[in-house]
């Protein structure tokens, strides 16, 4: 089932998460609504069924609130339990963050970490509801202190209103696609504009981040999702099976990937595919998926490991018999589970880390969903009053006049009258 590809073609493989034909109409989009405001967010969200005409854009606390009690008091539960793991790890990560007071020559310097005002985070709202995405994206926003929290997400089951309501969403933007990110990059109506944009979502929401960044701050641009499985013959192919069909349902685009030295282990997920296929409800996708995976057979476990490092995946898995040695080795990926009890799943519903990570090759330079995301380091500096500056100044002099900027240097010697200014 899985198509064999060769150790030296795995970079052919991959992809750009936006092609150009989608960014190209969603650049039409973006501009209609910075333009257009409320009225082309709306006509563009009744247009692709997102509302029925004339229904409200913004879905308010109560509403969230009565969402959240409509619910069974144990799926409630379930997202209150979920949403106490995430937010205990993204508070751990945000206390590892520090301000720093360092001296440096005449005074001292230091940065501070700021919060944003306003985070937008989007779940997406189409093949299947997709709560944990929003408790994802608005409890890390949360954690880094935001002061306003805005969910976007089109037609919102209401589990998917819920988790904003556990999360502490103020509002939800009940439209998605390239017209919702615009409406919170640029503002619309009653959408305010915000300062940050968060979150996984289709070609479409991906080419609008894509257009929109350097207007507002952005994660990341994530293609499908995809599942890298490193294995060795110590493996249960039944296990890695069931693993890379929980990546293939997602969507028919995801890319479900073995990498092994075992040249029999292919064949024998295979047949475990196959037969675990047969009784999948969301078949259809989970097989059209798999169409787009493949297996690699390396020539050893160093080879292995280069290759899931050229493919720097989403997701990547480590089944083998030194899994810790091999996740030592290993420096390119969204998010690592080490060892058969570490399935990805845990990863995508809540135990901790974030779920919401780089795909296509982007691990090669950026990590996944964290506080960061919402943080500003900001630099400060404070020269001390009657310091001996003399030296720091004959050092800024010199280096503005060999890039030729005078007024540099004269400002730097201005100093020489006084530390203080005087």
């Amino acid at each position: 089932m899985l198509r064999r590809v060769s150790p030296l073609a795995v970079e052919a493989a991959n992809f750009s998460a936006v092609d150009a034909p989608t960014l190209a109409a969603a650049r039409t989009i973006v501009e209609e609504v910075r333009v257009g405001g409320e009225a082309a967010l709306r006509a563009h969200a009744e247009r692709l069924g997102d509302l029925p005409a004339g229904a409200p854009l913004v879905i308010g606390r109560e509403e969230l609130a009565a969402a959240a009690r409509s619910l069974p008091p144990a799926d409630l539960e379930l997202l209150q339990r979920t949403a106490g793991r995430i937010r205990a790890f993204a508070e751990a990560q945000r206390a590892a963050f520090t301000d720093i007071d360092v001296a440096v020559p005449g005074g001292r310097a230091g940065h501070n970490l700021s919060p944003v005002d306003r985070a937008g985070c989007y779940a997406p709202g189409g093949r299947y509801p997709l709560p944990s995405s929003v408790l994802m994206t608005a409890l890390t926003a949360r954690a880094a202190g935001v002061g306003e929290v805005w969910v976007a997400s089109p037609r919102a089951a209401r589990v998917t209103l819920a988790a904003a309501w556990v999360a502490g969403a103020d509002a939800v933007l009940a439209v998605g696609g390239a017209h919702a990110i615009a409406a919170m990059a640029y503002g619309a109506g009653p959408v305010p504009r915000m300062d940050v944009i968060v979150g996984p979502g289709n070609r479409w929401v991906t080419a609008a981040k894509q257009l929109v960044a350097g207007q507002v701050g952005i994660d990341m641009l994530a293609g499908p999702s995809e599942l890298v499985v490193l294995a060795d013959a110590s493996a249960d192919p039944g296990r890695i099976a069931a693993d890379l069909l929980g990546q293939a349902e997602h969507d028919p685009d995801a890319r479900p990937i073995l990498v092994t030295w075992d040249a029999t282990l292919p064949a024998r997920v295979d047949a475990a595919l196959r037969e675990q296929l047969a009784t999948l409800p969301t078949r259809e996708v989970a097989e059209a998926a798999v169409a787009n995976g493949f297996a690699v057979v390396c020539a050893d476990a160093a080879e292995a490991v280069a290759v899931c490092d050229r493919l720097a995946p989403e997701h990547l898995e480590v089944l083998t018999a030194d899994a810790a040695g091999h996740a030592r080795a290993l420096r390119h990926y969204g998010g690592l589970f080490i060892g058969g009890a570490s399935a990805e799943v845990f990863g995508d519903y809540g135990v901790g880390p974030n779920h919401v990570l780089p795909t296509g090759t982007a691990a090669r330079f950026t990590g996944g969903l964290n506080v960061l995301h919402f943080l500003r380091v900001r630099t400060w500096l404070a020269m001390a009053g009657g310091a001996d500056l003399s030296g720091v100044i004959d050092d800024a002099a010199r280096l503005a006049r060999l890039e030729g900027l005078e007024a540099h240097a004269r400002s730097a010697e201005h100093r020489l009258r006084g530390a203080d200014g005087g």
